[in-house]
Order: structure tokens, then sequence, then C-alpha cells
């Protein structure tokens, strides 16, 4: 179902785009439902210049379209896992 809904969606946002599982090596608040026993997995939906990675760097930042065509697809992600 997840992975379907994140396929069907980045096909609609970002054509001919094939999303990739990574894992992030970073601290994520994810960590306490995980210690509770609740499987946690994290999606970010910013689909960001792969020749202008700036994260968390001085000058650390994203473009206002991939802003809100990331808010835009997590928003229709949600309503799809949700059944709405």
């Amino acid at each position: 179902m997840l992975g379907g809904a994140i396929e069907k969606l980045t096909q609609k946002f970002w054509p001919g785009v094939s999303p990739m599982p990574t894992m992030s090596a970073g601290a994520t608040d994810g960590r306490f439902l995980r210690n509770a026993g609740i499987p946690t997995f994290g999606h970010s939906g910013l689909a960001a210049d792969i020749f202008d990675v700036r994260a968390h760097g001085k000058d650390e930042r994203v473009s206002i379209k991939a802003m809100f065509e990331g808010e835009q697809y997590l928003y229709e992600l949600v309503k799809a896992l949700s059944g709405g």
C-alpha cells in the first residue's frame, strides 16, 4: 500500500522519476516510536536538485517550488494512505 501510493504520487508530481529508499544517518523523533515497539519510517517528499545540495550548511536552502510541491505531495500521500 505505502509503496504503491508513493510510486503513483511520484509519477504525478515528478514524471519519470523513480522513488528510491535510502538510509538517513541523522537522528529523528522516530526513535521514540521505535523504542515503544512501533515500526517507523520517514519520507521527506522533497525533490531536491542533486547538483545543489546545501543541507545543514551555512547557506542551507530549498527552492520555493520544491517546498510547495513537497507540501502538496505529502498532503496527498497522507490522504491516500488514510483512505481519503
